[in-house]
């Protein structure tokens, strides 16, 4: 009897499939002098950035839209890339590469989604269980940010902005 192996409808090997990174998107949203963090209700647990998977046939930016909304209830403006991090440890669930937005938030936050609690934070009262690599995020956004834009770095990130 001949064996077949599974294939996704691409033609691609399941077992391919599986170490393919999946694509992810977080928002650092500014609001109120400080910065929106969620609580998760999922594992991993801790506080977060608000992001997630990006969607089949959804670009970057409009993830990050209804990302923020699905987890803070805020819309958000001044949207721009901040960071792509790719480091394969990061997430615990699996190789994911994200795309990191600085965005200015409108509204009251509220947790929702996947978030049990959510909060306003400064550089000065990060809480101690940041979930994934947001503390390596953060520290880069903090030493980095400009006051009302997002900072343009060269292809290097040597976290020096580009004049």
């Amino acid at each position: 009897m001949k064996k077949y192996r599974l294939l996704h409808p691409a033609g691609v090997r399941n077992d391919k499939i599986k170490r393919i990174p999946k694509i992810t998107v977080d928002i650092i949203i500014e609001i109120d002098n400080g910065i929106i963090l969620i609580e998760r209700k999922n594992p991993p647990y801790g506080w977060a950035i608000p992001g997630g998977f990006v969607d089949y046939g959804e670009s970057l930016e409009s993830s990050a839209v209804r990302e923020a909304k699905e987890e803070t209830g805020l819309d958000i403006e001044n949207l721009h890339q901040f960071h792509t991090y790719s480091q394969p440890g990061r997430d615990p669930r699996g190789h994911t590469i994200s795309t990191v937005f600085i965005a200015k938030g409108k509204g009251i936050p509220k947790a929702s989604d996947d978030a049990i609690d959510i909060g306003i934070f400064i550089k000065d009262n990060l809480p101690e269980n940041l979930a994934f690599d947001h503390r390596q995020i953060l520290e880069d956004y903090f030493k980095n940010r400009k006051i009302g834009t997002a900072t343009i770095f060269d292809s290097q990130f040597k976290g020096v902005p580009k004049k």
